[in-house]
């Protein structure tokens, strides 16, 4: 009984070991740096205000994806349609894109008035915020859990609609909120 007891729970150990996230080596950071190539952005269609997901964030911002938009490229970079709306009403629209391998995101476009303006931002690391860390809550709990890129935009629309991706360690499960059609 023992003997038994002592293997399940070797099991599970090796399982947890096996489920946590590796951090790459240096080594493994400069080959990526030096060997990824960015692919060629196409804007997608304006996001439709009924067709869009919301993520749970704290604050006083509500976020949302547009589940059109979503993409994950050859380059490994998850891009994606972002609405904040403020308590007001007003809304923020910008196309993303999220590199899990580096922890980053960049701003490819800004949205008003059913129109895109592109900019040209640099890459930049996603950190945990006290208020509105909209990007950290989508690396962490839908586009990279455990670090790694989705496979597919039908795996990041799943993982919004069910309030978290099941590979995520701290993912919310409660159920969507619907958006509001005024505002």
């Amino acid at each position: 009984m023992r003997l038994l007891l002592a293997f399940a729970l070797a099991a599970f150990a090796v399982q947890a070991v096996a489920q946590r996230p590796v951090e790459p080596s240096e080594w493994e950071k400069e080959q990526e740096r030096r060997n990824w190539k960015e692919g060629e952005i196409k804007l997608p269609a304006y996001p439709r205000t009924e067709s869009l997901i919301e993520f749970e964030v704290a604050g006083s911002f509500r976020f949302f994806i547009d589940p059109a938009s979503l993409a994950v490229g050859p380059d490994g970079v998850v891009r994606y349609t972002l609405v904040a709306r403020s308590p007001a009403g007003y809304a923020n629209i910008t196309y993303e894109g999220m590199r899990c391998s580096t922890l980053s995101f960049k701003v490819f476009a800004s949205g008003n008035d059913g129109k895109w303006t592109e900019r040209h931002a640099d890459w930049r690391r996603i950190e945990p915020k006290s208020m509105n860390d909209s990007h950290y809550q989508l690396r962490t709990n839908y586009f990279c859990p455990d670090r790694r890129p989705i496979d597919s935009a039908a795996e990041g629309v799943e993982a919004l609609r069910k309030r978290g991706h099941p590979r995520a360690r701290a993912a919310p499960h409660s159920g969507v909120k619907p958006l509001p059609s005024s505002g």
